[in-house]
């Protein structure tokens, strides 16, 4: 049974369980104020991005889920899965239960890349490929790979995740989690020659040096990269000084110039195409080609096109340009930048103002940058400033019942679940992946992890989140 509802309580909702929301959550919680916290989610699965948006053959980037896990096994933050903000929920219904609400929903579409013929069939957006192989339950089961050369539009982690993927033996695959619907799909994949192209140079690529080093190390795929598209400014020369990062990046990338041709007999190629700029996607009824434009440093780093252009026979175009954030309903958005107008965390209205008891962090709040560091920096600066708006002791929610979000989600219909259901699930994969001689394989279907994750409500842990 719950506690008595406290009038005092700060009672705070966080509309997305990936690191960003998480974050946020485990900041407040240890916050020197007592404080009702609960987590909602859109899918059954907690972790974001770090579950649907990380490769699959990056297990130690995955651990950063034991780290997540443990702070919700704690049992003070409650999670609510399988709520959609926007349909089971909305702003006022949040408003009601709520003093606060921090939305951390992330970016999770592509940027748009605005050259001709980047819609024909055959051109794909990074983030749904990715959604694809990492399994995630709002995509198709299938995708279509059915071309021997492929371009990827793009100089950094994820354009490489891609790249890898695309080139890489299944079997070497068979080690992850990987849903069955993806190893025969990439056990039909015909590819031969996967070609990146980054518009600028080696020093301004944005590969993490481990990275691109496991990408020399891919069983029977080599790294083709041309002497041609390196050249170094002064910009990139004060790159390479300023940052070991950069300076092991373009040490890796210069090494693989030296390679001799002769020893390149791998059935799998992976081509690193510097100052190109892709200019179009060529084809009539689907994609044919890629033209590219030359470019060349301009001194400080940046690059302007040179009037030369190349094509390269390829039958698919990935872009992976970027993420881009959505907008939720009832929420401002910036439509530019796609991420909710903020400052400090603290969102802005059309008038310019702070609108009270409205927050923002990760993405959504800062963009698609910055890796787990800065998400945490971020979550904690939000939360600053939700405390202190809230320090003068002042509530808002008209209804403090802690349970009475749960009545509502149950009249409403909505098949939320729990942390206990989370582990339910988390138990079915790893089961999976014991019968398949690997550590989990993942459920897919939105309905299988719904049915999982409810099997044993009436023993279900349904904490206050007091």
């Amino acid at each position: 049974m719950s506690p008595v509802p406290s009038t005092s309580q700060l009672r705070v909702a966080v509309v997305g369980a990936g690191p960003a929301g998480i974050y946020a959550a485990d900041i407040l919680s240890k916050a020197d104020v007592d404080a009702s916290i609960d987590l909602f989610e859109r899918l059954p699965a907690p972790y974001g991005l770090v579950r649907y948006g990380v490769a699959p053959d990056h297990p130690r980037i995955k651990g950063i889920i034991l780290a997540l896990y443990k702070v919700l096994q704690r049992g003070d933050i409650r999670l609510l899965g399988n709520v959609d903000y926007g349909t089971d929920l909305t702003a006022a219904d949040l408003r009601e239960h709520y003093d606060a609400v921090i939305f951390s929903t992330g970016a999770i579409r592509d940027a748009d890349l605005n050259i001709p013929g980047a819609d024909l069939p055959g051109s794909y957006g990074a983030a749904d490929f990715v959604s694809w192989y990492d399994g995630h339950p709002d995509v198709s089961r299938t995708w279509p790979l059915e071309a021997t050369e492929v371009a990827v539009l793009g100089a950094g982690n994820v354009a490489l995740d891609v790249a890898r993927i695309l080139a890489k033996h299944p079997e070497d695959l068979m080690v992850t989690e990987i849903p069955e619907n993806v190893e025969e799909g990439l056990r039909a994949n015909p590819v031969t020659d996967v070609h990146l192209f980054g518009r600028r140079g080696p020093a301004q690529a944005k590969f993490t040096p481990l990275e691109l080093r496991e990408l020399g190390q891919v069983p029977d795929v080599d790294v083709v990269v041309y002497p041609e598209d390196f050249d170094f400014d002064e910009g990139s020369e004060q790159a390479i000084r300023a940052s070991n990062q950069t300076k092991q990046v373009v040490k890796t990338l210069t090494d693989w110039t030296l390679r001799d041709p002769a020893e390149m007999t791998a059935s799998r190629r992976v081509h690193l195409h510097f100052l190109h700029s892709p200019a179009e996607v060529l084809g009539t009824d689907r994609v044919t080609g890629l033209r590219t434009e030359r470019t060349e440093l301009a001194g400080d780093g940046s690059v302007r096109g040179t009037g030369r252009f190349e094509d390269f026979e390829v039958q698919a175009v990935y872009r992976a340009v970027g993420y881009f954030g959505s907008p939720l309903p009832g929420v401002p958005y910036d439509a530019v930048a796609g991420v909710i107008p903020n400052d400090g965390g603290r969102i802005i209205g059309d008038d310019g103002r702070a609108v009270p008891g409205m927050y923002a962090t990760g993405w959504i709040k800062r963009g698609p940058i910055g890796l787990i560091g800065s998400t945490k920096s971020d979550a904690a600066e939000t939360i600053r400033n939700l405390l202190e708006e809230f320090a003068d002791g002042r509530r808002t929610a008209s209804e403090r019942d802690p349970d009475a979000i749960l009545r509502k989600l149950e009249a409403d219909g909505v098949p939320f679940t729990t942390w206990h259901g989370w582990e339910l699930l988390d138990t079915y994969e790893r089961a999976l992946g014991e019968q398949a001689g690997r550590d989990r394989v993942k459920v897919v279907s939105r309905e299988e992890m719904t049915q999982i994750s409810r099997a044993d409500r009436e023993h279900a842990e349904q904490p206050s989140g007091s």
